[in-house]
Parts: C-alpha cells; structure tokens; sequence
C-alpha cells in the first residue's frame, strides 16, 4: 500500500515538473512574440489583413484623325456560379427563373441551365462557369436575374471585371493601330505605349468580414494617372475604301497576303493602310504589318527610281531610242525577257517606261553603268532609295541594295537585274515614299502616323511634318517622270484604270518570286498617286502570290484596287463646273418658258409641230401626251418623225433629231 501510494506521488510530482516546464515554455514564447520578435509578428499579421492595392489608371484612348475611336479600353465582366452556398429555400424559389433568364439572354433552353446548375449544386461547386466577357449593361441585367439578385452570399454569383482594349472599327488597320497582346506591342499602341499607358496609383486596404476589404485613410495613398489619349491621321473614310478594296481583290485573285497604303502627299500624313492575309480557312485578317515590315524584290515598280538616276546623269533623255530587238537580252549566261512576246523594237527610254520593257530598262543601264556601278549605287542613294525611313512603327524592314565592293555576293548579272527590281529589297511604304516625292516635286516626307499627343482637351505634343530630302531630283527629271507615269496609264501598262473624268499616274509591278524552286510565283504591284496633275494623295498595292490561273500582272491584280480607291475619293469630292459666255437674257428665257407653256397646256388631236423647240421640252410635252420618244443629238428640234399635223398612236415611237 505505501509503495504504491509512493508511485502515485512520483508520477504527480512528475506531471506537475511538466507542466512547470510548459508554463515555462509558454511564458518564454510570450516574452519572445511580445518583445524579442513581436515587430516581426505584428507586421506578419498586418500584411495578411492591412496590404496595399494596386489602382489600375485608365489607358488612353486611339482616335482617327476626325476623332473617330479607333481603340479604347472597356471593362469585361465574367461570371461564375457558387451553387452551394445559396440556401435550399432561396434555390427552389428561383431556379427555374434564373434559368429562363439565362437562356434568354445566353442561349440554350431553361431545361439545360436548371440540370447544368442543380447537378453543380448536387456536386458541390462552387465556381461554375456562366458566362464570359459581358459588357456593362449585360453585367447590370444579369446581376438582376432571380438568384443573383440575391447578391454573392445569398444569390451565390462571382463576378471577375478585367480591363480589355477593344477596336470599336473592327479588324479594319487593326495591325497598324496594334496590340498588346502580352508576349509583344506592335503598331501605334507599342510605339506610343509611354503615353497610353499611364500611371498607376495604390490604396491601402483592410480585410475585414467575409473577405471583403476596405479602403483605410493613409498618407502614402496615390491616385492613379489616366494615359494620354494619341491622334493619329488615319481618315476612317479612306482607311474603309482602302480596306475593302484590297480586300475583294484579295478574295478574287485568292491571294496568299498583300497591303495597301494611302498618303496625303504634301503632309506624308498616312489616311489608309490595310494589311491582310490569309490564314487556313481561306478568310483574310489583320496578320502582319506588310507594308512596314515587308522587305521583298519590288520588280518593275523599280524601273522608276533607274530611269531617275540615269536622266539625272543625263546619259539619256525620255526620247534617246532603246532597241528593244525581240525582247530579250542576254547578260552573261542569263536571259532577261519582255512580257510582250516579240519585244518592241527601237522605242524611247520614256516609252521603254511606259509599256515596263525590262529589256530596254536594263539596256540602259548596262550601256552607262556597268564599268561603274558604283556610280548607279550613288545615284538611288542621293533619292534616299536604300535607307530605313525610321517610321514610329516597330519593325520596318530593311532595305538592300547589292553592293559592288562586296565580292563574294555581287555578280555579273547584279547590275542588270537590278536594273528592274530584282537582287534589291524594300518595303512597300520605302517604295510609296519615293513615288510620293515625286508626286510632291521633289520633296520627299517621312510617312506619319500620328498628329498630336493629347491629355483630355490639352495638346500635349504635336508631330509635325518631317522633311527627309528637300530634293531627291531636279525639278527637270520630275516632270518628265510626271509625264511618263500619266502616260502608263493614259497609253501604256495600265489602261485598262484609265478614267478620263480623274487622271491616274503611276506604274504597275510584276515580280517573280519563289523563282529558285519549281513553283515560280508572283507578287504584283502598283505604285502612284491622284489627281495626276495636282496630286493630292499617293498610294502603294502590294499583292502576294495570286492564283496565276486567274490573274498576276501588275496591272489587272493590283492597279484595280488603286483605281477603286482614287474613284471613291473622287466620288466623295464635290466638282463644281460654271460656264461661262452664257449670252441668252432673261428676257429670251422668260420668252422661250411662255412659248413651252402655252404647247403644254394645250390639247392636242394630232402630232404639234415641235421645229426649233428645245429638245427636252419637246420630249417632256410628247411624253406628257402618253407617246414614247427617243432622240438623238443635243440641241433644238431640227426633225420629228411624224409631221405636225398628222394623228399620232400611242403604240408607235416617235424620233426627234436634235441640233
């Protein structure tokens, strides 16, 4: 019995040297958490309920030049079920009504979205997708429905916002305009990013109940900076022409890509361009910036920027006589041909331009350069041909031309294939600058993309007009290539846009491409700007691969689409004619208006004499009468048909010949 109550005392004394050493323990930890850590503790605890929250500023805004929105940001709402927490009385009361109201909105029947909703519910879940990407008012509606109307705890509905950058025009110059898409910026929005970004601000925050957070007071709060909105000089009209020309010549030709840019010629202000190609299902998007990034053998839009060197040398003039023999020209081992079979014989340098005999370019240029190549080289650098033109748009290609120091890659045959736009490479908007110096007298522009920098109302940076060479010619040079461009159209490669009421200038482009393999294609082009004899605008089209079943010359797949848009902006000019020299009086007119009135108002049983009546009167007081007429000629009445005095029928044509 003692030994025994001698062991219970030893395991008492034992459990209370534990807890002695415990208590211990515990007020160590106290001391510890209050005085030797507790600043580590205490902001431990205060960033899991006090932390600060990023205020995201409001991305500036993208605008056409006539304040058309071209991109902006916009918040999108998703939204999520938690099928679970809403209670048995509130779900029953309004499933079926939320299900119609969701199948009304989104789709599908009542029946799909009450079984989709109830089998969340049986499984637990807790973020069951509904639906994405809503707008405001449709996030409003939605919120509305039974249910959800209830609110996140009672109604069970999880909303995400999130900010996206939209294109209120669609696809339309979307490439030019840009993107940031998370793995790169590209066009305007990567270039002005700085400005479009804005600041971003912070407000410090506490959770409080149900995980919810709210704003507290702090000195180091900022307020979010919204970005500058950026102008650019888009013109929404042209840019629509543009797009939808190149488009359905796209479509026609079943190209693979292509592009077209339009450019107001004394300002280089950009008004259209449209970049588009093809993707598997055979539809066309926005898929690359072509015409900045797009370096590529230009082919006969070439021929321009040669004929200027070697008139600029004066080693020719328009009218020095080319033999073209039967349009080929060996160089070397290799064959240059002419497109029209046969060749054209001794023509001019200026109709060699005209009707793009490559023969003839390169005869040309053999003849005067080929001991001095160089000297060609110097001559389309002196133009700025060979140079980037370091436009404000990520990416431009760059442009080569082959170099006669350089050995191991310049050959016999580089000079002459050179000549006319092969062995060379340059975007199509390096092509369009140099046309449009020439349109612009010599004068060659920077191509801008972007008028002003804005934030709210107040300009805060204007990008003027920038001037790369004053002078890429003589003025003597210029016009006789003003000439010959006109005359590519009026007589030459390119008849078929000829419009005698809006003269074109320019010059067709057909380019080989692929032609080391065994399935050559072809790139066609057009290069030139309107009116052609007080230009306003130039424009470059660029077409890749067309199916050469249907079409590929220069000519019929791309100078279509510069027609259609100098046609569409011509339509949408006014023109305005006065005639002058106009000798009748009023007092002839009143005359001559008595004289038709007292015809008209007459009864008639048989055909009036109408002799030296003005012809449409006479047409309006026969028609009038129930006859039918036709007539030919402008003027007065010199014959009628049916002699006056005769009864007429009404089943027969009467014929009025006019002065």
């Amino acid at each position: 019995m003692a030994i025994e109550k001698k062991n219970i005392l030893n395991r008492l004394y034992l459990l209370a040297g534990a807890m002695f050493l415990f208590a211990l323990a515990i007020t160590y930890k106290v001391i510890d958490i209050q005085f030797i850590q507790g600043d580590f503790y205490k902001e431990k605890a205060e960033s899991l309920t006090v932390k600060d929250f990023v205020i995201k500023a409001n991305r500036g805004n993208i605008y056409s030049s006539d304040g058309s929105l071209l991109a902006t940001s916009v918040s999108r709402f998703d939204i999520k079920m938690d099928a679970v927490t809403v209670s048995k009385e509130n779900f029953e009361k309004n499933i079926k009504g939320l299900s119609k109201s969701l199948s009304q909105m989104i789709g599908k029947s009542a029946s799909y979205w009450e079984n989709y909703i109830r089998k969340g519910r049986k499984t637990d879940s807790r973020y069951m997708p509904i639906t994405r990407n809503l707008g405001y008012n449709d996030y409003l509606k939605i919120k509305s429905f039974p249910m959800f109307n209830l609110g996140t705890y009672k109604g069970g509905i999880i909303t995400e916002q999130r900010t996206v950058r939209e294109h209120p025009i669609g696809k339309i110059a979307e490439r030019a305009v840009g993107y940031d898409d998370g793995r790169g910026r590209v066009g305007i929005e990567g270039n002005f990013y700085e400005f479009l970004r804005g600041k971003n601000g912070k407000r410090l925050k506490q959770k409080i109940a149900k995980g919810q957070w709210k704003p507290l007071n702090d000195n180091n709060e900022v307020e979010p900076i919204d970005g500058k909105d950026v102008i650019t000089t888009i013109d929404l009209d042209i840019q629509d022409v543009a797009h939808h020309a190149l488009l359905s010549q796209l479509q026609k030709f079943e190209a693979e890509h292509g592009t077209v840019v339009v450019m107001e010629t004394k300002t280089g202000e950009i008004k259209g361009i449209s970049n588009l190609g093809r993707n598997k299902e055979g539809n066309y998007y926005e898929r690359l910036n072509y015409a900045v990034g797009e370096s590529h053998e230009p082919g006969s839009t070439f021929k321009l920027m040669s004929l200027m060197v070697a008139l600029e040398d004066k080693v020719i003039d328009t009218s020095t006589v080319i033999d073209t023999d039967d349009g080929t020209y060996k160089v070397y081992n290799r064959t240059v041909r002419d497109s029209h079979r046969g060749g054209y014989g001794k023509i001019s340098a200026g109709r060699v331009f005209e009707l793009s005999s490559n023969v003839g370019v390169v005869k040309i240029i053999e003849k005067y350069y080929k001991d001095n190549p160089q000297k060609f080289i110097d001559g389309l650098n002196r133009m700025e041909v060979g140079y980037k033109l370091d436009v404000p748009i990520k990416g431009e290609g760059v442009p080569t031309l082959p170099n006669p120091n350089d050995k191991e890659h310049w050959f016999g045959t580089s000079l002459a294939w050179m000549a006319y736009g092969y062995g060379v490479h340059i975007t199509p908007l390096q092509t369009l600058a140099i046309y449009n110096a020439v349109a612009n007298n010599g004068e060659m522009v920077k191509p801008r993309f972007i008028k002003e920098i804005r934030n709210q109302n107040n300009v805060v940076k204007t990008y003027d007009k920038v001037v790369i060479n004053p002078k890429i010619a003589s003025q003597a040079t210029i016009d006789k290539m003003k000439v010959l461009m006109k005359n590519v159209v009026k007589k030459g490669t390119a008849t078929n846009i000829y419009n005698k009421n809006y003269e074109l200038a320019g010059k067709t482009g057909t380019c080989q491409t692929e032609y080391w393999t065994d399935n050559t294609q072809y790139i066609a082009s057009f290069a030139g700007y309107f009116p052609a004899d007080n230009p306003e605008y130039s424009c470059i089209v660029v077409i890749h691969k067309p199916n050469k079943k249907i079409g590929y010359y220069g000519n019929v797949v791309a100078a279509p689409v510069f027609e259609q848009i100098a046609h569409q902006i011509y339509t949408k000019t006014p023109v305005m004619d006065e005639v002058s020299g106009y000798k009748q009086s009023p007092e002839m007119i009143v005359e001559n208006f008595d004289s038709y009135n007292v015809k008209a108002n007459k009864k008639y049983e048989t055909m009036p004499n109408l002799k030296n009546m003005n012809g449409m009167d006479a047409v309006a007081l026969l028609e009038n009468l129930g006859l039918t007429v036709v007539f030919k000629g402008t003027g007065k009445v010199l014959n009628q048909s049916l002699k006056a005095g005769q009864k007429f029928d009404k089943t027969k044509i009467i014929e009025l010949t006019l002065s």
